[in-house]
């Protein structure tokens, strides 16, 4: 693997609120304090960062629409003529301020996360989100994006599910035909969660990508829920030294050589269990 000196994507938890409960998610779960990054903490992200063509996602595990401040985040990212900005949402609480907002800003990619076509399945998902109110708000920003030349890429993704499986085509067919990239992608285990086991194999996350908890500490994963595996604060330490220090260097080369197992957080991971790395067994041999 080849870690790069620097990352090309960092995201940036502004708060730890969500108005869903989907069951497949520990958001409900973290009881990680403050529930609102300061805008001191976002900054200086931001800051220390400028001019070398970072991709933001000002999200992690949380709805980045509950965070009032987005566009005001946004617009200071987009003072930097190199970035990048993307987010993913829910979708329910695109209201016509928040589109506005979004799209002036000049978000490069949205993805709409709704994990099924009819109410009925869709309910099973995305539990507490409201599927009319849904599919109306992106429906509605996807042209509105068009009629402004606002968002470059939008997505819609469903996650694939017994669930959903009956309905994945007329989902597709749907959202291509409403101006978006519909997407089905597969469904993740997070780490620690029951039945979930180690596979002794390399990690893909760690090689690009750059996390930030809602008070300034940085994580290996953004799959780390509960600070299983801190890296350093961006109140004491840049950006760029974090991760390129010692503690990062010491996860990256453990995870280079598939040893998962010396690793809190990974030592009961599974992600890529299907990648093909080259010279590690199958998790089957492992």
């Amino acid at each position: 693997m080849n870690t790069k000196s620097k990352p090309e994507f960092i995201q940036i938890e502004t708060n730890i609120a969500c108005n869903a409960s989907c069951p497949f998610c520990p958001q409900k779960t973290m009881t990680r304090k403050p529930h609102r990054m300061s805008d001191e903490i976002w900054m200086k992200i931001i800051d220390d960062t400028r001019g070398h063509g970072i991709t933001y996602r000002p999200f992690m595990i949380n709805e980045p629409l509950s965070d009032k401040r987005m566009g005001k985040i946004m617009r200071y990212i987009r003072k930097d003529d190199t970035a990048r900005i993307e987010i993913n949402t829910n979708g329910e609480l695109m209201t016509d301020q928040m589109a506005d907002e979004i799209l002036d800003a000049g978000i490069d990619t949205i993805r709409f996360s709704i994990d099924g076509f009819s109410e009925q399945t869709f309910a099973q998902s995305r539990v507490g989100v409201n599927y009319e109110r849904t599919f109306e708000r992106t429906l509605k920003f996807v042209k509105r994006s068009a009629k402004a030349g606002g968002a470059k890429r939008i997505e819609v993704r469903m996650i694939d599910m017994d669930i959903n499986k009956h309905e994945q085509e007329a989902y597709k067919q749907f959202w291509s035909q409403a101006g978006a990239i519909p997407i089905v992608t597969y469904f993740y285990r997070w780490p620690w969660e029951p039945g979930v086991e180690r596979v002794n194999l390399p990690c893909l996350k760690i090689l690009r990508e750059m996390f930030f908890y809602v008070n300034g500490k940085a994580t290996l994963c953004c799959w780390d829920a509960h600070e299983r595996a801190v890296i350093g604060d961006v109140m004491t330490t840049n950006v760029f030294d974090i991760w390129n220090g010692a503690v990062n260097q010491r996860y990256r080369s453990l995870l280079e050589r598939g040893r998962r197992d010396q690793i809190l957080l990974c030592s009961r991971c599974e992600a890529y269990k299907d990648h093909p790395f080259e010279g590690f067994p199958s998790p089957a041999q492992s």
